[in-house]
């Protein structure tokens, strides 16, 4: 073949590979287009359950300062203190337990603060518009909660407010890391470590809500197995124990895999932390339900 033969195929050639790395390159773009678009669709629907549970959690908790309010704020400031007595009570008001007394009403009366407080420390907006408040709400928060678990730990093994001691020690180990995690959550504060501050601080708020993530696992329980199933008056049948550790067990691995699952790329990842993110708010839902109607807003109403 000549050269001339060889150098006319080659400009016929030449338009034709173009061609195909144009069309191949529209693909590999359309691609990552598509890729990119079903990441973002993902990122938005997790970003979405997550704020639907802390709606539900906005709510649940208001909610439970609104009970403690009038079961035992209203007869507090009347000066009829035997009259929180009227509740479920292990031990409640003790006349002539002046130091019981005082633990006890230092335990309950702060959770309406930490109840309305806590859950606004989880606002993006109030962190990056009003930092003053995020920082006083937090530093009200973290001492709060740290006097709980310390007045908690008191009724329970110094004044004996327990039914049992097996179903006490999962409350127990919760009210023991309740002081840890807001520790770890100030000192990364201190540091400026938010990325570290933000997981210790969800951390906090939810140990310290244990007791409340309780409660509602407890009689969400009871809703979907009509009645108890494994349980006893005495906390120590085996739901109750594991209600007793699951109650912030679970929520704290929840948050482990919301975080894991905000870092991802893979828009599977993200689809599968939303559908579990999306599975715990709806028993969630079913639990501040059950435990609003049987124990809450009767109170409530008066």
């Amino acid at each position: 073949m000549s050269e001339h033969n060889v150098a006319r195929q080659a400009v016929r050639a030449e338009p034709l590979s173009h061609s195909q790395n144009e069309s191949q390159s529209k693909s590999i773009n359309d691609t990552q287009t598509m890729r990119k678009s079903s990441s973002n669709l993902a990122a938005r629907v997790l970003n979405g359950s997550v704020i639907s549970w802390w709606l539900l959690a906005l709510i649940g908790q208001w909610l439970f300062a609104s009970y403690i309010a009038v079961r035992y704020g209203g007869p507090v400031l009347g000066g009829n203190y035997a009259a929180v007595n009227q509740g479920d009570h292990i031990m409640g008001y003790q006349p002539g337990a002046t130091t019981h007394n005082l633990m006890y009403f230092s335990h309950i009366l702060p959770a309406i603060l930490l109840s309305i407080c806590g859950v606004l420390q989880l606002i993006p907006q109030i962190r990056q518009k009003l930092p003053v408040l995020h920082r006083w709400n937090g530093r009200v928060f973290m001492l709060l909660g740290i006097s709980g678990a310390l007045t908690g730990l008191y009724l329970t093994w110094i004044s004996g407010s327990r039914l049992s001691t097996i179903g006490a020690i999962g409350i127990t180990l919760n009210g023991l890391l309740i002081p840890l995690a807001i520790v770890l959550a100030w000192r990364y504060a201190v540091a400026r470590n938010f990325t570290a501050h933000r997981r210790f601080a969800v951390h906090s708020f939810l140990l310290v809500n244990g007791v409340w993530s309780f409660r509602l696992y407890l009689y969400g329980w009871f809703v979907l197995n009509q009645g108890p199933n494994g349980n006893t008056g005495y906390l120590d049948g085996p739901a109750d124990i594991f209600f007793s550790f699951a109650c912030y067990v679970i929520p704290m691995l929840v948050a482990e895999l919301v975080f894991w699952g905000q870092r991802q790329t893979s828009s599977g990842r993200k689809w599968w932390v939303a559908g579990v993110m999306t599975i715990g708010a709806l028993l969630t839902l079913v639990g501040i339900v059950a435990v609003t109607m049987a124990t809450w807003w009767p109170v409530i109403r008066g």
